[in-house]
């Protein structure tokens, strides 16, 4: 990867589809649903985009991509996207893909073995967790072996924070729970394994001072700016970001629900400051990965 030849690095996107296997029962229902809620075409009447294409277009863009898969098994039944083809698909593409795994952390010493295995056969950076998609408390200490574990392998975690689209206008929000992406659990984490890098995904609605609050407290904590246009962004999440987090904060577009197209134009709108928005978009991303 030629980091000085990108326009910026995207440190959150998705594989959506399967690369190996057809969708799951129920998942034709689920993305449309995800797709209205975010009033995005993709989704509603066909597949898509496949870790390929999402290479393909990157690539067009020169916009490098953290991309994952998301095995939130036990709590939506859809079975996961293995992270090893994944992780394949971003070697072939290594030009522009960065790759990143999911463990469901319900999975315990399985969950751990897989980590292990992800990080030293497969090179990830990093993985993904989705409290609220998965259904746990980061802080219950039952799950702490699976953040020693991403500790001890020099590896990212990346939590999604704040109300989600997953299950929007779905008969009871399709069971998931928004209690359990509040940032503050986070903070327990960063707390207890200081060397952990950690993201918190998205600007936390409706916890958005919590999650500043935790990202200033703690060195190993950043935020990315993913899941929303920049034009909804809240003035104190602005005001933090060309001030006191300038250079914790990451840009990501939460591809394909939001296409980075539509975020970098409406993020030239925003008011960021000149020398603030190099830092967001590549600089940030950059360091933190150590690319």
């Amino acid at each position: 990867m030629n980091v000085d030849d990108l326009v910026a690095i995207d440190i959150h996107t998705h594989a959506e589809e399967p690369c190996g296997c057809a969708r799951d029962d129920g998942y034709d229902e689920f993305q449309a649903a995800m797709a209205k809620y975010f009033r995005n075409p993709a989704g509603k009447d066909g597949m898509l985009p496949s870790v390929q294409q999402t290479a393909e277009y990157f690539r067009e863009r020169r916009i490098g991509a953290v991309i994952f898969p998301v095995d939130s098994e036990r709590n939506t039944g859809f079975r996961r996207y293995s992270n090893e083809e994944v992780a394949e698909i971003c070697a072939e593409n290594d030009d522009i893909l960065i790759p990143f795994a999911s463990v469901d952390p319900w999975k315990g010493k399985a969950g751990i073995r897989e980590i292990r295995r992800m990080a030293r056969d497969f090179g990830v950076y990093g993985f993904k967790f989705h409290p609220t998609m998965q259904g746990f408390w980061p802080n219950e200490h039952q799950f702490y072996p699976i953040w020693e574990a991403i500790q001890e392998e020099g590896k990212i975690a990346l939590f999604h924070t704040g109300q989600t689209g997953v299950g929007s206008g779905m008969p009871g929000g399709m069971g998931m729970k928004l209690k359990f992406s509040n940032p503050m659990a986070i903070d327990d984490v960063a707390a207890d394994f200081p060397d952990l890098q950690i993201i918190m995904a998205h600007p936390a609605f409706p916890w958005q001072e919590e999650a500043l609050s935790v990202c200033m407290h703690k060195p190993n904590v950043y935020i990315d700016l993913s899941g929303w246009s920049p034009k909804y962004f809240p003035e104190i999440l602005i005001n933090y970001a060309n001030k006191l987090i300038k250079k914790k904060v990451l840009f990501g577009s939460d591809w394909p629900a939001i296409t980075p197209d539509r975020w970098l134009r409406d993020f030239e709108d925003a008011p960021f400051r000149d020398e603030v928005r190099p830092l967001i978009l590549k600089d940030n991303a950059r360091r933190l990965l150590n690319l």
